[in-house]
């Protein structure tokens, strides 16, 4: 199984508002962090605001946080939010290929199990816990937390 980019950019901007909560970062803080294009953070973090896990704040001094305690976000229901098609064969996917075996096909049903598994073992795990190695990910992202950033 293999996560979008845009899932991975979305958890990873969860992680850092996570390490700076309560306090505020910019699009361009986060991206400069991880290394990744700000155009596409600014995607994420709007979905990520329409699914009510970030506050955006426009203007002088704007930027986004955490609009939830990072003990309430679940990972693998983040996942299943923002991933479009979690499918990992044609046939899983919304619209995808019809296959001509289906009907017999026992693989399909395992993949889904696959599948399934895979986000029960992510529901295990919240923002928080994820956040665990605090100042390890703190030194690597070069964040300062506790800091408010304009």
């Amino acid at each position: 199984m293999q996560l979008t980019i845009h899932t991975d950019y979305a958890l990873r901007t969860l992680i850092a508002l996570g390490l700076n909560a309560p306090d505020k970062m910019t699009a361009t803080e986060i991206g400069t962090a991880y290394g990744i294009s700000v155009n596409h953070l600014l995607k994420v973090i709007q979905q990520l605001s329409d699914l009510g896990y970030v506050e955006t704040l426009r203007g002088r001094g704007g930027g986004v946080r955490l609009a939830k305690a990072p003990e309430t976000i679940v990972v693998g229901r983040v996942v299943r939010e923002v991933e479009r098609d979690l499918g990992v064969v044609a046939c899983l996917r919304d619209g995808g290929e019809p296959c001509t075996i289906v009907g017999p096909c026992r693989l399909r049903a395992a993949l889904a199990a696959a599948t399934d598994a895979f986000l029960v073992v992510l529901d295990g795990y919240t923002l928080a816990d994820v956040l665990k190695p605090r100042n390890k990910l703190v030194q690597l992202l070069q964040l300062r937390p506790g800091a408010a950033y304009a």
